[in-house]
């Protein structure tokens, strides 16, 4: 059993389980319920919608394909409802859009950050492609208009070849180069409860000069974390979110020891700029 966290430290943090909408497998139904309940495991949704009223809404995710299929478009359709199962009408805009959408392969090594259009009467749209099969985790974001910051996710399986596995292991050097940008990561000690600073350094990679980030998003970047084998959700966003410069910083904190996949998005020259980052926490 998994349990379901949300509180607020310059982001949002949930652990959450996502579970279908019947016994069948996410291939044959593709139709599945995102939960953020406190302490509901993954074959007792149902019954514990049906008895509880804590979240103050739900979720069904439906893709239009049957089954789904890597390197084709996939049309995602995710209805956002209150717990009587009425349409939620209205949302806050969260850094410039609706509804972030965040999807993972299973072994983090894919990432990637939607914003699935809002048609009204609670329903949102998005085309989906996956590039190799496998499962893949999705997270939807968003805040209901006067409601509470909310994250809901499911797993989906994707036919076709698979790509090959990439181990996670913590990484030795925290500095990598992304679209001819060299970005340096630096944190003290991570521990799991403990509050930390991620602080992301940029400089071009020829020149070695340090450049001018743009907004991105409302803010001057975004960073989305996920721990191993779990569902255990960070999006956090700068501690001053209008600084200008090179670099930009984070307030965090881990829930619990592992490894981590960290993604830093920022923004140059109208380019976004994705990086992944592994780090340890300890206990």
């Amino acid at each position: 059993m998994r349990k379901k966290i949300c509180f607020t430290l310059m982001a949002i943090f949930i652990s959450a389980s996502g579970c279908s909408q019947s016994n069948n497998s996410h291939e044959s139904e593709q139709m599945h319920h995102g939960d953020q309940q406190q302490g509901v495991a993954h074959n007792e949704m149902h019954e514990h919608m049906s008895k509880e009223n804590h979240a103050a809404t739900q979720m069904v995710w439906k893709f239009a394909e049957k089954p789904l299929k890597s390197n084709e478009q996939a049309h995602l359709t995710i209805q956002i409802q209150d717990q009587k199962g009425n349409p939620v009408q209205d949302f806050e805009i969260q850094h410039e859009k609706q509804m972030h959408l965040i999807i993972v392969s299973s072994d983090l090594s894919y990432f990637d950050h939607l914003h699935p259009k809002y048609k009204g009467n609670g329903l949102f749209t998005t085309a989906v492609t996956f590039p190799s099969g496998g499962e893949y985790q999705l997270y939807a974001d968003y805040v209901p208009k006067g409601g509470d910051p909310t994250v809901k996710n499911d797993d989906v399986v994707v036919q076709g070849e698979k790509a090959k596995a990439v181990p996670l292991q913590p990484d030795e050097h925290l500095t990598k180069v992304a679209e001819g940008k060299e970005i340096t990561l630096s944190f003290d000690k991570l521990v799991a409860g403990q509050e930390a600073t991620l602080t992301f350094r940029l400089k071009d990679e020829k020149s070695g000069k340090p450049i001018h980030l743009q907004p991105y998003l409302g803010a001057m970047g975004h960073v989305v974390i996920i721990r191993k084998g779990s569902y255990d959700y960070l999006h956090a966003h700068p501690i001053d979110e209008q600084a200008e410069g090179s670099e930009a910083s984070f307030m965090v904190q881990f829930p619990k020891d592992g490894i981590y996949q960290v993604w830093a998005q920022f923004q140059h020259e109208g380019k976004v700029i994705t990086v992944p980052f592994t780090v340890s926490v300890s206990s």
